[in-house]
């Protein structure tokens, strides 16, 4: 959570620069494991190799049991806000890194599930990320949405309640906006959103392509 600019918004989506079915073989490489290794130390290639096995193909699998262990297994790291784990006042972590520093705040525990579910085959069509705000915390806060239809009311995936609720039974969030790899909506309820434009105009986040690789993994400012 953070008191942030609603202008910040994300154009990190359309930048993941590895497809689903590469993901699991790149995180068996021995260079990347030797560099998690490095940079976060040696339990850390065993969190990576934990991640590499939740990723395997699962037959017969459905979305709600996906959403439901990708929630858990995430919601299991630890909370850590930006400038005491990264030095940074907003550093939006990739996976690797989140999964290599044991934590990170809620951007991260949202971006790990968002692409974690695609990677596990859940259509992106169904996901989005959004920004509410926290009304116990007055604070804004990123959460992951699950629409298993186009006009459903949304699950959401949350590291502050552990639960996955509709949204409309989170009364203590408030929609702001929500996005995804392509686009923005404006939200004017838990369930509808007004689209406000594309995108690929939101280019703050390309960063994160460059840094879901080896050479590029960012060295926690203290371990958790």
């Amino acid at each position: 959570m953070r008191r942030i600019s609603l202008i910040v918004c994300s154009g990190l989506l359309a930048c993941w620069s590895l497809q689903a079915s590469q993901l699991s073989t790149y995180l068996a490489e021995p260079q990347l494991k030797a560099k998690m290794a490095d940079v976060y130390g040696k339990a850390a290639v065993k969190r990576a190799e934990a991640y590499a096995r939740l990723l395997r193909p699962r037959a017969g699998t459905t979305d709600q049991q996906k959403i439901v262990l990708v929630n858990n297994y995430f919601n299991n790291l630890t909370y850590s806000e930006d400038p005491k784990l990264w030095g940074m006042d907003d550093y939006w972590a990739n996976p690797l890194e989140f999964i290599g520093a044991r934590g990170g705040d809620c951007e991260d525990y949202s971006i790990a599930k968002y692409y974690t579910l695609m990677e596990l085959g859940v259509e992106e069509k169904k996901l989005r990320l959004a920004y509410v705000k926290a009304v116990r915390y007055n604070a804004f806060h990123m959460v992951t949405l699950y629409f298993p239809t186009p006009k459903a009311d949304p699950l959401v995936l949350d590291n502050i309640n552990g639960r996955i609720l509709p949204g409309s039974k989170r009364t203590d969030l408030i929609p702001v906006y929500s996005f995804d790899a392509k686009s923005i909506w404006v939200m004017k309820s838990r369930r509808e959103g007004t689209l406000a434009g594309s995108a690929d105009r939101l280019a703050q986040w390309t960063s994160m392509k460059s840094r879901f690789s080896s050479e590029h993994l960012r060295s926690p400012r203290r371990q958790l």
